[in-house]
């Protein structure tokens, strides 16, 4: 990969330089969707998980989902703190908290690759809004128990895979934290942390931007509408989306919808990678799982639309 980066930089460069008015609009509807959807859901959940963080609340505030979480998969209550973060708040929230549980060591090495399994997911007013609109548009009749359905509950099937390769028998991550040494916080500094937030966001912003762009190439080059959607899909979850509706019949687009979502793109693995600084998680392990959820959702959308879940 190392000896094909120039090339592709260069590549990029290229297409740039030959139709900028494609590229002015592929950065213009990246950066549309950033500042109009990602940035008035996800920064303030980002600002305020922060700040429960680093004020000490984050026990507090899951101590009504640690005696279901703490008995399965055994999350201690910092573990199910970024479980919560991660399905409520969006990409790429659950990982950035298991990796900063991780540095401060309120969580074990194995509870946070575990963690890394299944913490991570579209928000819900991600898949009841922006989805939803765009299967509504498409005309495909998808009701939101079932998208919501075939996105969250392949965490069950996740959590038992990673409980299994990262726990020992009869133990919880809790119990296992126990040999562990707390590590001495900072005084928490609100302007710091929210300093810090807008330099991930703006980093954010930037790979929806690029991939963005990717995907609009994508859509006005000469592959087949089929595959370019499902280029687009691989790229970028949001316009990937936008693309599949169009492009597919209801019984193919509502399988890649899910899977689209429960993978979250190349771009969300970039934003992934960018919040993950403790070299103990891998990102290679991250995109094996995220494929593995993908592959999940999609099944249980089949499953469901043969059970006749849908007119």
């Amino acid at each position: 990969m190392k000896k094909l980066s120039p090339y592709l930089a260069v590549l990029c460069l290229l297409l740039l330089l030959i139709n900028p008015a494609l590229s002015f609009s592929g950065a213009l509807g990246g950066l549309s969707l950033w500042g109009t959807v990602v940035v008035p859901t996800l920064l303030p959940f980002m600002i305020c998980t922060g700040a429960v963080m680093g004020l000490g609340g984050a026990e507090l505030l899951a101590r009504p989902f640690t005696p279901i979480l703490g008995r399965f998969p055994g999350l201690s209550p910092s573990g199910s703190f970024a479980l919560i973060c991660g399905v409520l708040c969006g990409y790429p929230m659950g990982s950035k908290i298991d990796g900063e549980f991780l540095d401060s060591r309120q969580i074990s090495a194995n509870e946070a690759k575990a963690l890394l399994a299944f913490c991570s997911y579209p928000s819900p007013m991600f898949l009841a809004g922006y989805t939803m609109d765009c299967l509504k548009k498409a005309e495909i009749d998808c009701p939101l128990p079932a998208l919501l359905a075939a996105v969250y509950l392949p965490a069950l099937p996740l959590a038992f895979l990673a409980r299994r390769r990262f726990l020992p028998s009869g133990r919880t991550f809790k119990t296992a934290l126990a040999v562990q040494e707390a590590k001495p916080q900072r005084p928490f500094s609100f302007d710091a942390h929210m300093m810090n937030s807008f330099e991930i966001m703006i980093r954010i912003g930037g790979y929806i931007m690029f991939f963005s762009m990717a995907a609009t190439f994508l859509e006005r080059s000469f592959l087949p509408a089929g595959m370019s959607a499902l280029f687009s899909a691989l790229m970028e979850m949001t316009t990937g989306i936008q693309a599949i509706s169009k492009a597919f019949p209801s019984w193919a687009v509502r399988p890649l919808a899910a899977a689209t979502a429960s993978f979250g793109g190349i771009s969300g693995i970039f934003q992934t990678k960018s919040v993950l600084k403790n070299p103990e998680l891998s990102i290679r392990d991250y995109v094996q799982w995220k494929c593995l959820h993908s592959s999940l959702s999609a099944a249980l959308m089949v499953l469901l639309q043969g059970m006749g879940a849908f007119s």
